[in-house]
């Protein structure tokens, strides 16, 4: 039987739609097999991606000695093309799945997540804090740069969340030269361990009437614990939770009391029609509270997965405390302000303040092609970035916004502009 001409085209187009796929997935598995690399798994194709990896990459326990020994990184590699832009996604914690950034999902282009080092599956054989610094993590992030550089030829970016997004921070200011946009999400610069200008700001964030009614609440609870802690209880059972390390089962429950109008404020999971009062239920009222707060973040197993961050915090970044004496002797159990119950024991934990102050120089002064987003109610913007004007960079606040706010949640204007900022920044 004769092939058809209208076939045979239909044939050669197919085949040449399909060989740069091919061709892609050859070049891709040869150019990972030249890398330090171990568990390469292929997961599943999503949206313009070709190829999607999980992979273990080889890194220095301590950069500055690599004979100290060794660790294996978690990353997601993710495939579109070899000249478009690779956004690097500085995640914070662990990085348990995969998913598009707003950045690569903007540009399509290709996009690495790296879990952040001694989180998740990115640990070493036993834990040496002393090499749990911002400059050993940013380093990480030079050396997954330098390394599929090689292959990625077009632009860079970094981006990260929260505790994701000081991380990008602090590559490009150990590394200003190894991206060309920075895209930090929600992400603070603290200055002290316990961060005063929280209470600043929880002081004058949103309405009068709405802070006067989560204060009335929180002394509420704190009045009625012999009502409440029962009900404290028998939830936190249920859910499995326990308490040894912040002290038992009452301190905890005034731990998520104080941490109430940070929580309510940060996140805006509920209204200020929604807080409870006296006439409700026990009940119904630890269960806001979780809600609001999270039970969870006083929870021991909790605590001893994200015990690296706590020592992060204590040691460079800086963290915030509660405001003990304006609740008087409502506080039974609580004496310590801060989260020092959350540090590894017998470890030596001195804060570094200076390394926050150089970093917020750098911002002011030489930092370029910075793209910063904050929700306006968000408990951490107390300590957002202060760029003094710098014309290099941006800074976009999503009015009433929380810490979930992304470019998405920006008016339809800012999105806009930063959008144009991101082709502008790429293409300077």
């Amino acid at each position: 039987m004769k092939i058809s001409r209208l076939r045979i085209t239909l044939l050669l187009l197919l085949l040449f739609i399909q060989l740069p796929f091919l061709n892609a997935s050859a070049d891709i598995e040869k150019f990972l097999k030249e890398l330090p690399l171990k568990n390469i798994q292929v997961l599943e194709k999503e949206s313009f991606y070709s190829h999607i990896y999980e992979v273990m990459f080889l890194q220095p326990l301590d950069h500055a000695h690599p004979e100290k020994g060794s660790f294996y990184q978690r990353l997601y590699i993710s495939h579109a093309d070899i000249s478009l832009p690779t956004v690097l996604v500085t995640e914070g914690y662990s990085a348990g799945y995969y998913y598009t950034s707003e950045p690569a999902a903007i540009l399509r282009c290709n996009q690495i997540i790296a879990e952040h080092r001694y989180f998740g599956e990115s640990v070493a054989d036993s834990t040496q804090w002393e090499y749990l610094t911002s400059w050993q993590s940013a380093t990480d992030h030079h050396e997954i740069i330098q390394a599929f550089s090689r292959f990625y030829t077009g632009k860079w970016i970094t981006t990260g969340i929260s505790k994701g997004g000081q991380t990008a921070m602090y590559h490009s200011f150990y590394y200003p030269d190894d991206v060309d946009v920075k895209i930090p999400y929600v992400a603070p610069l603290n200055k002290e361990v316990e961060e005063e200008r929280i209470y600043d700001f929880l002081d004058q964030v949103g309405s009068r009437e709405c802070r006067r009614k989560i204060r009335r609440f929180q002394k509420y609870a704190l009045k009625h614990q012999e009502q409440l802690v029962p009900a404290f209880r028998e939830f936190s059972e249920r859910k499995g939770y326990t308490y040894t390390l912040a002290g038992g089962i009452e301190a905890a429950f005034e731990y998520c009391v104080l941490e109430y109008s940070f929580a309510f404020w940060q996140w805006g999971y509920a209204s200020c029609s929604g807080i409870p009062g006296k006439r409700d239920a026990p009940e119904e009222i630890i269960s806001h509270m979780n809600k609001v707060a999270g039970f969870d973040y006083f929870a021991d197993e909790f605590i001893i997965e994200y015990q690296p961050f706590f020592y992060q915090a204590y040691t460079e970044m800086g963290y915030y405390g509660y405001d003990l004496e304006s609740f008087g002797h409502s506080l039974k159990h609580v004496k310590d302000p801060g989260f020092r119950f959350a540090l590894p024991a017998d470890t030596e934990i001195v804060f570094d303040g200076s390394i926050q102050k150089k970093l917020d120089a750098y911002l002011k002064n030489e930092a370029e092609h910075f793209i910063f987003i904050y929700g306006e109610y968000d408990t951490w913007s107390a300590t957002a970035v202060d760029l003094q004007g710098n014309p290099s960079c941006a800074v976009f606040y999503n009015e009433k916004g929380s810490h979930r706010t992304r470019i998405r949640n920006l008016e339809p204007e800012q999105q806009e502009k930063v959008r144009s900022l991101i082709i502008r920044y790429l293409d300077e």
